[in-house]
């Protein structure tokens, strides 16, 4: 198996419903964001995926979610935005995109989510 990751960040705004902290409060975070993609075949070019053609995908993600309110968007209007939650959606959504370019034999390996320097969720299914 082969595995590749890249990174972004993200600046957002959450808060938790139904939760007795201080984060009940709204509030921002400096989101660093890491997609690992795997998968046992390289191309011809011997590339398991080209990096910019990940940082594509990347992208689509950040421009949903960087500079928004995030208990604002689709998903977690449900749900609270917490960082398990945020690393599952990018997970998703990459999944769905990474599916849709035509390349074969990958999948999303994980997707980790800082939400503090020392604080990470990470997200991954079992293969």
């Amino acid at each position: 198996m082969f595995e590749i990751s890249a990174k972004f960040s993200i600046s957002s705004a959450h808060y938790l419903r139904d939760y007795p902290g201080k984060c009940k409060n709204l509030h921002g975070h400096n989101w660093k964001v890491t997609v690992a993609v795997r998968g046992g075949q390289l191309a011809a070019d011997g590339m398991l995926l080209d990096f910019g053609d990940l940082k594509k995908m990347m992208k689509t993600v950040e421009n949903e979610l960087d500079h928004k309110s995030l208990n604002d968007l689709g998903d977690f209007e449900s749900q609270n935005p917490t960082a398990e939650n945020i690393a599952r959606h990018i997970f998703v959504k990459i999944s769905g995109l990474l599916a849709s370019s035509g390349r074969s034999g990958l999948e999303v390996a994980r997707v980790s989510v800082f939400e503090t320097e020392n604080c990470e969720a990470v997200y991954y299914e079992k293969p």
